[in-house]
């Protein structure tokens, strides 16, 4: 599963990326949604994982911009505050995660995608 990585912290950036890193996962990290649209059109991930607050364009508006494209797109939008409801309304598979977590939170959420992705398309 390739795993595109938005961070704008870069000793987050650098810590969690490792962390994702193995079981059949690879990550590419970037600092900016600018350098994640770049990345994205060179080649598709199976995985977005945001950080929502971004200096300019923002991981929702991110999330949107992929979604847009292909709606049934994997994204994980990693925030210190609550979104709520807000973003599952964008597409089956857009999924929250509330800053600070918990590795194991990380590693549950990433397993089930990583199934999801493997399981052949109905």
């Amino acid at each position: 599963m390739r795993i595109l990585y938005v961070e704008d912290n870069p000793e987050l950036r650098e810590t969690i990326g490792m962390l994702m890193e193995g079981d059949g996962q690879t990550v590419t990290s970037c600092a900016t949604a600018e350098e994640a649209l770049e990345l994205d059109a060179q080649q598709t991930f199976d995985l977005l994982v945001s950080d929502v607050s971004l200096p300019g364009l923002s991981g929702t508006d991110l999330a949107r911009k992929l979604l847009a494209e292909d709606p049934k797109r994997w994204v994980v939008l990693c925030s210190g505050y609550e979104l709520g409801s807000y973003p599952t309304s964008w597409g089956p598979n857009v999924r929250t995660l509330l800053k600070p977590f918990e590795l194991d939170e990380l590693d549950q959420l990433l397993g089930s995608i990583r199934e999801a992705v493997a399981r052949p398309a109905a």
